[in-house]
């Protein structure tokens, strides 16, 4: 497990992880590029508010990427149906 040293929206954070540092760094990236679309927005929120609103949108962009997921996942179970029907 490989130790990281980030600053992530003005907070310094350790830990350790098995992930690729080049996705880590992606995924810092883009943290800060949407918390700053939102403060720019919400001016006179607290950094708590803003962050929390932060998490929502996330947890909502994660939920829909797995709808797409399970629905992209039901269509080619259907087609690989299809296909053992046709070759039997």
């Amino acid at each position: 497990m490989q130790t990281y040293s980030l600053d992530v929206l003005g907070l310094d954070i350790s830990f350790k992880a098995d992930a690729d540092p080049e996705r880590l760094e992606q995924a810092r990236l883009m943290l800060e590029t949407r918390f700053a679309v939102l403060k720019q927005h919400g001016r006179h929120l607290t950094k708590d508010r803003l962050l929390t609103f932060l998490a929502l949108a996330l947890a909502d962009d994660l939920i829909e990427a797995q709808g797409d997921l399970d629905k992209t996942e039901k269509k080619v179970r259907r087609i690989m149906a299809q296909i053992d029907n046709n070759v039997m």
